[in-house]
C-alpha cells in the first residue's frame, strides 16, 4: 500500500499497487464522495488501460455508473469535474514520473483534491482492514464522455494573437498531444509530439534539466521567441526563453500579472504563491497593487487555499499554475496561452522573454537541494534554532517546514512526504552570502545528523 501519498496514489506498477488495489479505489470512491456517477479519464501509460479496466468495474461493481474520458489531460478531468458537476472523478496517471510509475489522482466537488488526509486516507484504511467489496444488485454502467469539443471551445477564449512569434514546443510524448495543435496551431515547432506512454525520448519531468535539453537547442536551432515544455499528463508547464535560458517557474507567477494586471486591468487581486517561491514574486508584484497569500506546497493545498482566499491566480516552483478561471484548478495548456499571449504583446513593444523576466528575478538562488536522512524533524528544528540563535528573522513561516526570511536572504526547509529527505532551498543578494548560508546548512545535517546531499 506504499502508492498512497498526501496528494494522490502513485507508485511503481506491480510493485507498490495493482489491479486490485485499482478495483478496490474505485468501488470505495462512490460511497467516500456519495457519488452516482464517476468521471473518468487516463493517460498513455502502458499500464494505464490495465487500471482503467480495474478501477472501472470497482466504480460499477459498486453500483455507480462511470462516465468515460477515455484518453485524457488531467486538467480535461478538472474541467469535466467542475463544468458538469460531478461528485467523483479521477484520472489514471503519474504525471511526471518515468515510464514504470503510474497512479491516480482524485478529485470531489468543483475538481477539488482529495489527498491523504481528506478522502485517501480513509480507502486506504479500508483496504488494510479488508473490507468487504459484495456487488450490487444493480450494477453501474459505462458511458462515453465526450467533451473535447466543450474543453476547446473554452481554452480559445483565453488565446491571444500568437502570429508575430516564433513557437517552440516539447510535447514529451505525453497527453498534452491531445490538444496542443488545436489550440496553437501547426505554425510552432514541434518536437515528441507524438503519444507514446514509454517515453522514449526523455521522462515527461519539465523540472529535470537532462529532460529540457532538446527543447533548449531547438529554442537556439529555429530562433524562437519562447519554448514550451509540459510534463506528461499536462497539469504542468515550463517555459525557455529565447536565449534558450530555463524560467524559473515560480517567476512566471509574477511575469502572469502581464496579463491580468496590465491588459484585463484587474485590480488589487489576491495571488497565490508557494513556501519555495522567490522573494521577487512579492517584490515585483506587490508594488503592481497585489496581495500576496504564501502556503504550502501541492495541488492538495494550493487549490482549496486559491478558493478560500478568493485568488485570482497563483503558482509553485514545480510548473503548476491554478486560476480561478479555471475552477480554481492547474492548466499547462491554460498557462501556457496566457505566457504566450504575453510573448507576443511583449514583441509588439519591442521587448522580449529575457526582458521580462531579468525585470523580475534579481536574487541568486540555490535551487531545490535534497538531503538524505532519518530524523528530518528533528534535523529542520536544529537548521531553524541555529539561525534564530544567531538573529531574529523578519519573517518566520512554520506550515510547510521552516522559512526563514531576513534582510538579505532567506531558506526553506521542509520534509518529503515520501522519502527520506529534507528539501532546502536559499536565496540571497549576492552568490557570496548564498554559498556561505549553503555551506552552514550542509555542516549543520552531515555533522550532526549524518546527512547526505543528493547530487
Amino acid at each position: 500500500m506504499g502508492a498512497f501519498h498526501a496528494y494522490d496514489i502513485r507508485g511503481i506498477w506491480g510493485v507498490d499497487f495493482d489491479a486490485t488495489t485499482a478495483y478496490k479505489v474505485g468501488y470505495f470512491i462512490p460511497e467516500l464522495l456519495e457519488a452516482r456517477e464517476v468521471l473518468v479519464g487516463r493517460d498513455c501509460r502502458v499500464s494505464s488501460q490495465e487500471i482503467h479496466d480495474a478501477l472501472v468495474r470497482g466504480v460499477n461493481d459498486a453500483g455507480a455508473d462511470v462516465c468515460d474520458l477515455g484518453l485524457s489531460t488531467t486538467p480535461l478531468v478538472y474541467f469535466g469535474t467542475a463544468n458538469y458537476g460531478f461528485k467523483a472523478s479521477v484520472q489514471i496517471t503519474a504525471s511526471h514520473n518515468p515510464a514504470e510509475y503510474n497512479g491516480m489522482k482524485v478529485s470531489r466537488e468543483n475538481a477539488l483534491p482529495v489527498g491523504l488526509d481528506n478522502g485517501l486516507g480513509r480507502i486506504r484504511q479500508w483496504i488494510d482492514e479488508g473490507r468487504p467489496t459484495p456487488v450490487a444488485a444493480v450494477r453501474g454502467k459505462v458511458k462515453p464522455f465526450d467533451i473535447r469539443k466543450d474543453y476547446i471551445d473554452f481554452l480559445l477564449k483565453f488565446k491571444g494573437d500568437y502570429s508575430g512569434i516564433r513557437m517552440a514546443f516539447d510535447l514529451s510524448n505525453g497527453m498534452s498531444c491531445l490538444f496542443a495543435k488545436d489550440i496553437f496551431g501547426d505554425a510552432p515547432e514541434y518536437i515528441f509530439d507524438n503519444l507514446d506512454g514509454r517515453f522514449p525520448n526523455h521522462d515527461p519531468n519539465p523540472l529535470v534539466a537532462k529532460n529540457v535539453e532538446a527543447l533548449r537547442s531547438l529554442v537556439k536551432e529555429t530562433g524562437s521567441d519562447v519554448g514550451v515544455i509540459f510534463d506528461g499528463d499536462a497539469d504542468r508547464v515550463m517555459f525557455v526563453d529565447e536565449k534558450a535560458r530555463f524560467v524559473s517557474p515560480d517567476l512566471v507567477v509574477a511575469l502572469m500579472s502581464r496579463y491580468f494586471i496590465d491588459e484585463r486591468a484587474e485590480k488589487n487581486p489576491v495571488v497565490l504563491q508557494e513556501i519555495r517561491s522567490s522573494k521577487a514574486v512579492a517584490d515585483y508584484l506587490t508594488p503592481k497593487g497585489v496581495r500576496m497569500h504564501t502556503w504550502r506546497v501541492g495541488r492538495a493545498y494550493a487549490a482549496p487555499k486559491l478558493r478560500e482566499i478568493g485568488g485570482l491566480w497563483g503558482g509553485e516552483l514545480a510548473g503548476h499554475y491554478y486560476f480561478k478561471d479555471f475552477f480554481y484548478s492547474d492548466s499547462g495548456i491554460l498557462s501556457a496561452i496566457i505566457v504566450l499571449r504575453i510573448v507576443a504583446a511583449l514583441k509588439k513593444q519591442g521587448k522580449t522573454l529575457s526582458d521580462a523576466m531579468d525585470e523580475i528575478g534579481g536574487y541568486f538562488n540555490s535551487g531545490e537541494i535534497n538531503f538524505k536522512l532519518e530524523d528530518k524533524q528533528g534535523a529542520m528544528d536544529a537548521v531553524k534554532e541555529h539561525f534564530e540563535s544567531v538573529s531574529a528573522p523578519d519573517v518566520l513561516m512554520d506550515f510547510d517546514g521552516y522559512r526563514l526570511e531576513y534582510p538579505q536572504w532567506w531558506f526553506n526547509i521542509r520534509p518529503s512526504n515520501t522519502e527520506p529527505y529534507l528539501r532546502f532551498i536559499c536565496e540571497a543578494s549576492s552568490d557570496g552570502l548564498l554559498q556561505q548560508k549553503i555551506k552552514e546548512v550542509e555542516d549543520i545535517l552531515v555533522s550532526r545528523f549524518g546527512a547526505e546531499r543528493q547530487l
